[in-house]
């Protein structure tokens, strides 16, 4: 298991158990430069990542791009694995599976692997929509193509495609370099 801070470990522990694993609010005495420092080196590690907050739902905003949206944090795979938390797979667990003492589920806990996790939906008349498109068009597009169209910087793009295409709509995004254009990026049905 990873070393890790007191720090960490409750960051971590905290987004573990909220939805959708958002690790904010941190705790209240983590604030400035030491959470700008604890958070960053998290992110480094990959045990955190930036995804778009949904500020319209009320989502926690870690900061604010610069474009009228904002991010927000989110514990990945190996954050918990770090804290010993095995991420749940719906693949690898039979509907209505029970647990290690042989008991039923819980009569809450969702037994249709359709109903165990929502998947996003973009909004319409989005830049994320317009994303999507570009990246289903034949041929795909480059991320200086999406640059353009959408007046977003190139990190900006990357992270949408990681963050919200594929972590949170889970989309398969493919690239291939193209002579002439550079490296393309398309969404693979």
């Amino acid at each position: 298991m990873t070393k890790l801070s007191d720090t960490q470990a409750l960051i971590l522990s905290a987004a573990a158990q909220r939805p959708e694993h958002i690790a904010l609010p941190l705790p209240e005495s983590l604030r400035g430069g030491a959470a700008a420092k604890a958070v960053g080196a998290m992110l480094a590690k990959g045990f955190l990542e930036e995804v778009d907050a949904d500020m319209r739902n009320g989502e926690p905003v870690w900061r604010e791009t610069g474009d009228g949206h904002g991010v927000t944090l989110v514990a990945t795979d190996a954050g918990l694995a770090a804290i010993g938390i095995e991420p749940y797979d719906a693949h690898t667990a039979p509907a209505g599976a029970t647990d290690a003492q042989g008991e039923e589920p819980a009569p809450d806990a969702p037994t249709d692997t359709k109903t165990a996790r929502k998947a996003r939906t973009p909004r319409a008349g989005t830049k994320q929509e317009a994303l999507i498109a570009m990246l289903r068009a034949e041929g795909g597009a480059t991320i200086e193509e999406i640059v353009i169209a959408l007046e977003w910087r190139s990190h900006t793009v990357r992270g949408a495609m990681a963050g919200a295409l594929k972590k949170k709509l889970g989309l398969t995004i493919t690239s291939e370099k193209v002579d002439g254009r550079g490296r393309c990026y398309k969404i693979v049905a």
